[in-house]
């Protein structure tokens, strides 16, 4: 089936607008159904032309407009566009309109959920609010009056500093906010409830005193103490890392249960996901712990890169989110472990990007095109983005990179600017020539690095040929050459790292690769070294190198870097897994042998590095191994992966028990050596669990029962999916038993139970989503289980009959309707049916086609469907 696809946008057809505004005035009349907005703008005819003023506006009652305080009916309108004919220059324009927000399930513009109203901007949501020129390059300053019942809305929040506020004898009252700095309409923020509110100070490197204030939902404050001290922390680590000031006297996050995202950076007034704002040690994991940290961190990083300096046009959004992924990343380096950081982010790379790579939405991180902006907030756009930023700081250096920052923020501060003005001035202020790495922006694909070697023993010459190519993707069938950092190490046969330095690229243990083949040689080598490859997986490649198990081996004991000594683990289990997906009756004894060897050793990292340990003890995932093979046989892999891991589970039962025993930890506290002691602890339950240990049942009760924090309860509960059936449904009962009132937590159990592997899970479904506290409206509570369950849920979700493709299809329909980008996010899995057995490719297709069959098929899924049913393998 071929499905004609809407006309796209593209990069190429930018034009400047043909106004601008200086100035915003907006008046909110808050009403749960019929909320009055009255926008007034200063406007500017852009240049000398003769074209009408067109405003976006969706999903919006037009209830008057005023030229210069004069009335006017001679206007164009349609469902997106009010187009005003005027010769005016400068002029007022006076825009009234009426909004439902209790009817917003969209979760865009403004909307009211949970009893209080949110707004949610990004990428067009401005436009459900108000006809406006809603793009990022019209900056304004912004003056936002909110009236509201005062009992029931007691906080009336907008971006900026506090400048007025009174008291109406209807019960009323009103705030006015002020923002002296020019944003687009994007960053516009509006937060209208009842509260419990946590306050707090932090000094700046200047000396200015900035409020903090944390709004959460009644009842949450004690949860709320660590965002703010994480906060604070993002405050200062920027000012020390960047020399980047907080530039407002307050700074405002508002938590919200309702929210498609996890965060937004709106200027002085963040809206956060409640889950990435509240936790204590009761009801928060570890990983909940480390997320607030981390997204607290990157949205308070957007206020400079995003915020101060922001995007000319969406296709420019890797500039902001790029660049402000790897600031956080290297945030939460500095705050936690490094390496088990760094491993965390190749991971998402490994797993997720290389997957989107591989299919029809393949784009670079600079898209060419696109027919729905929600769809550009990819993995590839952030994270991929993320690494092309982080090897321009390894190719840069610390400093030359702090240079480039500096300079980029000199010239562009208070602009909307694009991809190429960044990448500028990091040239301008190092004298590097990055003309060729500009091609990261503009190419799609994950490259792959081909690395062959020759040694001659009689002259010592050893020589390393490093050879790059990039498959065609979706949107592109040809490609270049990319400018790659590539480092690596040689090691010899004592585990020294090898220094020559005749060889500039060994010494510096790097070299750059810019053409399809390049070549280094050592001279006066007594035995052939082992390349460890991709040190810190310093650019977001593949690698192939005929690795013999020893070599693995030998950089797991003795490679310098921490990453490369997990990636040989990764690989030799990889190399374990493949081998018996591809040869389940005949075995290869002597690479599960090595293996096994390998993995005993890593126990002895648990004392002295046990974040290095936790990570090698663990296999691959299903996700990681599927981007490792040109046609996916699921049971195969999947039952593969789990006999490897069962494998390691029995011959090393001992080892983990002692393992478990050992890391003892007292009441529980949020630091690095506990969580390191805890994921050791956890990771030892589940391989005694699934190799079952005699102790394992004992184990998980007593566990259970004594726990008194989250990451334990949920270890227990994780490490019982790989047991008996009926024990993990008694722990879960109980488990909800306890938690069913606390929403963040109930998240966790839905998917516990979407991702848990059982033949009748197809039936255990349609009783969770018939589960009183589960509500299509709610994202959070949809990821949970239909994300859950399409994403992580192999066997289940890729069931041969197709049956988990057509539960998803038909949810997909359902929330076409509620929450079109949330459906849009979840329908990912099925859009990658490329690499699947031609039988689940006809499956997954035959959906896809019912989806797009629907005649209100919103954007967000035309587009992703559409490019996905049209897709043709180059």
């Amino acid at each position: 089936m071929t499905v004609s696809s809407p006309v796209a946008k593209k990069r190429s057809d930018y034009q400047t607008p043909d106004f601008l505004i200086s100035h915003v005035d907006m008046v909110f009349h808050l009403d749960v159904v019929k909320t009055r907005v009255i926008t007034t703008s200063q406007i500017t005819r852009n240049g000398q032309h003769d074209r009408p003023l067109v405003l976006d506006g969706e999903s919006i009652k037009l209830v008057s407009v005023a030229l210069n305080e004069d009335a006017i009916h001679d206007y164009s309108l349609n469902d997106e566009q009010l187009s005003i004919q005027t010769t005016e220059s400068t002029f007022t324009l006076c825009v009234e309109t009426e909004i439902n927000p209790s009817e917003n399930k969209t979760l865009e513009g403004l909307y009211f959920s949970a009893g209080a109203y949110c707004t949610q901007c990004e990428a067009e949501g401005f436009r459900k609010i108000t006809y406006f020129l809603d793009r990022p390059d019209v900056l304004a300053k912004y003056d936002v009056t909110i009236f509201a019942d005062k009992e029931r809305y007691p906080h009336l929040l907008s971006n900026g500093n506090q400048i007025g506020k009174g008291q109406l004898d209807d019960g009323r009252h009103w705030v006015k906010w002020q923002d002296p700095f020019n944003k687009p309409s994007y960053l516009f923020a509006l937060v209208a409830g009842d509260f419990d509110l946590l306050t707090d100070n932090f000094i700046t490197q200047s000396g200015r005193n900035v409020l903090l204030e944390l709004y959460v939902d009644k009842g949450a404050l004690d949860k709320g103490h660590h965002a703010i001290a994480s906060l604070k922390k993002a405050m200062a680590w920027d000012e020390e890392v960047f020399g980047l000031e907080y530039d407002l006297d307050i700074y405002m996050v508002v938590a919200v249960d309702f929210f498609n995202m996890g965060a937004m950076e709106n200027k002085g007034l963040n809206v956060f996901n409640s889950k990435f704002v509240l936790a204590d040690a009761q009801s928060a994991t570890d990983d909940d712990f480390f997320n607030i940290e981390a997204v607290i961190g990157h949205e308070y990083f957007h206020n400079w890169t995003g915020n101060r300096v922001t995007c000319r046009d969406w296709f420019q959004l890797s500039l902001k989110e790029g660049l402000t992924v790897f600031r956080d990343q290297q945030f939460s380096a500095d705050m936690s472990s490094p390496v088990f950081n760094r491993i965390k982010n190749v991971q998402i790379i490994r797993e997720h990007q290389f997957a989107e790579d591989a299919s029809a939405m393949a784009h670079p991180i600079r898209p060419e095109e696109v027919i729905e902006m929600n769809n550009f907030y990819t993995v590839t756009v952030y994270d991929k983005g993320a690494e092309v930023i982080r090897m321009m700081h390894t190719l840069l250096g610390v400093d030359g990179f702090r240079k480039g920052v500096d300079l980029y923020f000199e010239r562009f501060d208070g602009q909307a600017v694009t991809c190429d003005d960044f990448v500028q001035a990091m040239q301008d202020a190092t004298d590097i020539d990055l003309t060729h790495f500009r091609l990261w922006y503009s190419q799609s694909g994950t490259p792959k690095v081909t690395v062959t070697d020759t040694f001659e023993q009689s002259s010592g010459r050893y020589t390393l040929t490093f050879t790059q190519s990039t498959p065609p993707t979706a949107d592109q069938a040809q490609k270049h050459a990319l400018h790659i950092p590539f480092k690596f190490e040689l090691l010899d046969q004592q585990g020294m790292s090898i220094s020559d330095d005749s060889v500039p690229e060994l010494e510096a243990k790097m070299i750059e690769l810019t053409q399809a083949k390049h070549e280094i040689t050592v001279s006066g080598l007594s035995e052939k070294p082992t390349p460890s490859l991709l040190l810190n997986f310093s650019a977001p490649v593949k690698v192939d190198y005929p690795y013999s198990h020893q070599q693995l081996s030998h950089i797991i004991l003795h490679s310098s870097d921490e990453f490369s000594r997990w990636d040989a683990s990764q690989s030799l289990y990889s190399r374990c897994i493949h081998s018996l997906a591809t040869a389940p009756d005949s075995p290869d004894e002597e690479l599960f042998d090595s293996m096994l060897v390998a993995v005993s050793g890593m126990f002895e990292l648990a004392d002295s590095n046990p974040a290095l340990a936790a990570a090698m003890l663990s296999v691959p995932s299903f996700e990681t191994l599927s981007q490792q093979v040109d046609e996916i046989q699921v049971e195969a892999l999947y039952h593969a992966q789990r006999s490897i891991r069962n494998l390691i589970a029995t011959s090393l039962s001992e080892k983990w028990l002692a393992l478990y025993n050992k890391q003892i930890t007292g009441p529980y506290q949020y630091d690095a050596d506990d969580v390191d002691k805890r994921r050791l602890r956890n990771l030892s339950l589940s391989y005694l669990v699934q190799g079952d240990s005699p102790q394992a049942s004992e184990l998980l009760l007593a566990q259970f029962a004594s726990a008194d924090n989250m990451t334990d309860s949920l270890g227990v509960l994780k490490a019982a999916q790989y047991g008996p059936v009926d024990q993990f449904d008694h722990l879960m009962f109980q488990f909800e038993e306890r938690w069913r009132h606390d929403p963040l937590v109930l998240d966790k159990w839905f998917a516990l139970h979407a991702n848990m592997e059982r033949s009748d899970i197809l039936a255990r479904l349609p009783l969770l989503l018939s589960h009183e506290k589960f509500s299509l409206d709610n994202p959070n509570r949809v990821r949970s289980v239909l994300g859950s369950f399409a994403f992580y849920n192999v066997l289940g979700f890729h069931a041969i009959d197709g049956s988990g493709y057509q539960f998803l299809a038909d949810y997909i329909l359902k929330l076409n309707s509620v929450n079109p980008q949330v459906a849009a996010r979840i329908i990912t899995p099925l859009t990658q049916w490329q690499k699947f057995d031609p039988k689940r490719q006809e499956l997954m297709r035959y959906q896809l086609a019912r989806i797009a069959d629907c005649k209100t098929l919103s954007k967000d899924l035309i587009e992703k469907v559409t490019k996905s049913l049209n897709y043709t393998a180059h």
